[in-house]
């Protein structure tokens, strides 16, 4: 379904719920990241780009304190009082908006009740940051709704509250940013510690995303696993290394020096996000020169630093990126997201891009039995109002 046909039957959606018109649409996009995978909770760099997959959320005023959500994707709805808010365990899809409420009012943002319809075709589960991309929509609407000025590094910081501390997963503040700071026909490659950007022009390649369609089951326990390897290894590393806050300090030479210091498992995940760091800037620059070769050469580095360093990817997501290397008019292919399914990113020529997607569907059915849903996309725009 077209972008305007959904707008469409979600207004539909919303009047006959609500019994009258929404006071606004918005949309936010999901992203996929081109590289820097890991590297943003250890204060490195990332170089995500927004795709042409999002959020559609229809919202109006309801009320001092109530609001009401409803999901037509999952055929749910959820209500909420402002004055009591609290995560939701029977509908944990609508703690993503309960909590971009809540945090809102913690910030000491005035907001009230609010009637919100929500449909997406970002695929669940598939690390394509569909979270986030409903936390914008709704930190969005919010902000149209009741008149907050707040500027989009602030809300995409509000956004990453509610998912770490209202629904609990502690993730970095990567795909809140792009999410509301994506820019058409460009990467952001992103210092996740000052938090300073700079766009990165995509340009002379399709950008070809696959689903492997294993959902990432280990993705939340295994990610704070990771975490906890990473913030164990700098403190190991901190003896020698003395005021080094995150594996961001640490360069290559360093971990020659003194990975001694480390268990072998605190080494290899110090290794991959070190390392990840190097290749991120490495890559952005190769972007900047047109480089695309290289840029895909720094993809496939990250994909196999992923699968043996740092261990998130899995044999799906190891063959949909070897199939897409032995595919003609392909730069590079990689694992994209938190790991332990979900999709790969191949960087690919444009003319070759239909072709790839037929061959990496066909290959892939073939060898595990399972259709991964393909599709390309261009660097997307940031979270928009699109009307009401």
């Amino acid at each position: 379904m077209t972008w305007s046909k959904r707008a469409i039957a979600l207004r539909t959606q919303y009047r006959q719920a609500f019994g009258g018109p929404p006071e606004l649409l918005v949309r936010a996009p999901g992203r996929v990241n081109l590289i820097g995978e890991h590297t943003d909770y250890n204060d490195g760099y990332v170089l995500p780009a927004a795709i042409e997959r999002d959020v559609l959320l229809a919202a109006g005023g309801g009320g001092d304190s109530a609001f009401e959500v409803i999901s037509t994707d999952f055929d749910r709805r959820a209500a909420f009082d402002l004055s009591r808010l609290a995560p939701d365990k029977e509908e944990p899809w609508a703690n993503y908006v309960a909590g971009v409420a809540w945090a809102l009012k913690e910030a000491g943002h005035r907001i009230g009740g609010a009637r919100i319809v929500l449909q997406s075709n970002i695929p669940h589960g598939a690390g394509l940051s569909s979270s986030a991309a409903l936390e914008l929509a709704t930190g969005l609407a919010f902000q149209r709704l009741f008149g907050l000025d707040i500027e989009r590094p602030a809300l995409a910081r509000l956004c990453q509250r509610a998912e770490n501390e209202f629904v609990g997963m502690p993730c970095g503040i990567m795909d809140q940013f792009i999410v509301a700071l994506g820019r058409r026909d460009h990467a952001l490659l992103l210092d996740c510690r000052s938090l300073e950007c700079d766009y990165v022009p995509v340009s002379g390649a399709a950008l070809v995303v696959t689903h492997s369609g294993v959902r990432r089951e280990l993705v939340g326990s295994e990610y704070r696993v990771r975490r906890s390897q990473c913030e164990s290894a700098v403190g190991r590393l901190a003896m020698a290394l003395p005021g080094i806050r995150a594996l961001r300090d640490v360069s290559s030479a360093d971990l020659e020096r003194h990975g001694h210091l480390l268990s072998p498992v605190e080494l290899r995940r110090a290794r991959h996000v070190i390392s990840e760091n190097e290749r991120t800037l490495q890559a952005a620059a190769a972007l900047k020169r047109g480089d695309l070769a290289a840029f895909g050469a720094l993809m496939v580095a990250s994909h196999r630093s992923l699968r043996d360093d740092y261990e998130v990817s899995c044999p799906e997501l190891d063959l949909l990126v070897e199939l897409a290397l032995e595919a003609p008019g392909v730069y590079g292919s990689r694992m994209t997201g938190a790991g332990f399914g979900g999709c790969t990113i191949t960087l690919a020529r444009p003319e070759a891009a239909a072709h790839l997607q037929e061959g990496l569907g066909g290959g892939y059915r073939e060898r595990t039995g399972i259709q991964p849903l393909v599709f390309a996309s261009a660097a997307a725009a940031g979270a928009a109002e699109i009307g009401g």
